[in-house]
């Protein structure tokens, strides 16, 4: 059974700093991009970072370019989102995905998916 716990949300002020990781098991982590995306109250889920299999290569959304970096420990099946300089309007509920591609996550082709951790961002 594939599970993503994803983890680290919290509540923050603006131009403060959260890290999120996403635990996987279940699967052969090595054999999936994994990703990071936030949905906000009433708007659709959004994608915010993607990384591929060995970790050298990274997409991001537009809005958090410059300011989040996606990574990943293949050792400890394990993929971190770390957002510096948050916003309040990064507040929304983050959620871990896994892919077969960077390109797949990049356009919501998520064989998996975490349960999601909270982010608030207070101004």
């Amino acid at each position: 059974q594939v599970q993503l716990v994803d983890a680290g949300g919290g509540l923050v002020q603006a131009g403060g700093s959260l890290r999120l990781s996403c635990a996987a098991s279940g699967l052969i982590f090595t054999n999936y991009a994994m990703g990071w995306f936030r949905q906000a109250p009433g708007k659709e889920r959004e994608f915010v970072a993607g990384v591929s299999w060995g970790g050298t290569i990274t997409h991001y959304g537009d809005s958090v370019k410059g300011r989040f970096t996606i990574s990943r420990d293949n050792a400890k099946n394990t993929v971190y989102l770390q957002m510096n300089s948050l916003k309040p309007e990064d507040t929304a509920v983050y959620y871990c995905a896994a892919s077969p591609t960077i390109s797949a996550v990049r356009g919501g082709g998520v064989d998996y998916w975490g349960k999601g951790t909270l982010v608030t961002v207070s101004s």
